[in-house]
């Protein structure tokens, strides 16, 4: 028999109308009566963690979650969180950062329509949701539209369709079909145990670059004591460096210990730094390259390894390595 926990935290799969338009309310126990039997061999328990529009999630809810799953791994043998879909994918990324080493499947899913909503798709994201968090393979997930995807690869790349959410730059885990949960994985984690790390730091900008762009921003930003900044340059990671130098600004910056990251506005097939001028100025004037990583993998990570470390050899160090499979290194 296995166990699993669903966590609901709300979002469009929770929401019924409300006066001010959809608003999540449907209990646990709602959900169960719809659920109904999936398995046999499987043991259900929900619990109403908190009921938000995803918009409304911040990181201290992540540490929240991430506790709450920790705390109980001699109870349960998987995990699911039911979660909007607007910031879903920076949930699933930041638990990938929060609970490294974890020995069991923790699977976050939403839906684009309510659950009671005649030809929703939450009923099936959640049934697939409960097979992946069966599986016994270890990791965060997303389980949507009948595909599950490595949670710090996911994003959400459709406002309206089912198929909202891509596995950015990494294959699928698995679908489900005809015959079943289909899984294309044989992930292993280290016997040492999940290593809970929690802290983090909000003290970060994300700078999406445009031609143009006034220059201030980033003296602001270090005098106001922001810790971290992603710049989403253009194509393969290019910064302008003639008539506006950003890649002054990165040198500046990077001498005074702020770390500044750089990778593409292109959400596909990443940054090189190595292949253009403008993107080997960037490396020699202390920029960091976050190669394919999802914006919502980069915001969390960033985040994440503030919490761990300040010094500016360390967090380089931490973007250059993969921890989680948020990364393939060049």
């Amino acid at each position: 028999m296995k166990n699993i926990l669903i966590l609901n935290t709300g979002g469009t799969f929770s929401s019924e109308a409300s006066g001010h338009g959809l608003a999540p309310s449907i209990t646990g126990d709602e959900i169960m009566n719809r659920l109904g039997m999936v398995s046999e061999d499987i043991s259900i328990t929900t619990e109403d963690f908190c009921s938000l529009d995803s918009a409304n999630i911040m990181p201290e809810d992540w540490v929240s979650i991430a506790k709450r799953i920790a705390g109980s791994l001699s109870e349960y043998d998987g995990y699911i969180v039911i979660h909007g879909t607007d910031t879903l994918a920076y949930t699933s990324s930041m638990l990938s950062f929060m609970l490294q080493n974890i020995q069991v499947p923790v699977v976050v899913t939403g839906s684009q329509m309510p659950l009671t909503m005649p030809l929703s798709d939450a009923l099936m994201n959640l049934q697939c949701a409960v097979w992946m968090a069966a599986s016994g393979v270890p990791g965060v997930f997303v389980a949507f539209d009948r595909k599950i995807m490595l949670g710090c690869r996911t994003s959400k790349v459709r406002t309206v369709s089912f198929n909202a959410f891509e596995s950015i730059n990494c294959p699928y885990i698995g679908e489900v079909n005809a015959f079943g949960l289909q899984l294309y994985t044989d992930r292993r984690v280290k016997r040492t145990g999940i290593s809970l790390q929690t802290d983090y730091s909000d003290k970060i900008a994300v700078l999406k670059v445009f031609p143009g762009m006034d220059l201030d921003i980033f003296s602001f930003l270090q005098d106001h004591g922001y810790e971290g900044v992603y710049i989403e340059g253009f194509g393969l990671g290019g910064l302008p460096f003639l008539r506006r130098d950003i890649t002054a600004e990165i040198r500046k910056a990077s001498d005074r210990g702020l770390p500044i990251l750089v990778g593409s506005q292109c959400r596909y097939e990443g940054s090189d730094l190595s292949v253009y001028e403008t993107g080997q100025r960037i490396i020699d004037c202390g920029g960091i390259p976050v190669y394919d990583m999802t914006q919502e993998a980069v915001v969390t990570k960033l985040m994440w390894v503030l919490g761990q470390t300040k010094k500016y050899d360390q967090i380089r160090w931490l973007f250059g390595s993969d921890l989680v499979g948020e990364v393939t290194l060049k």
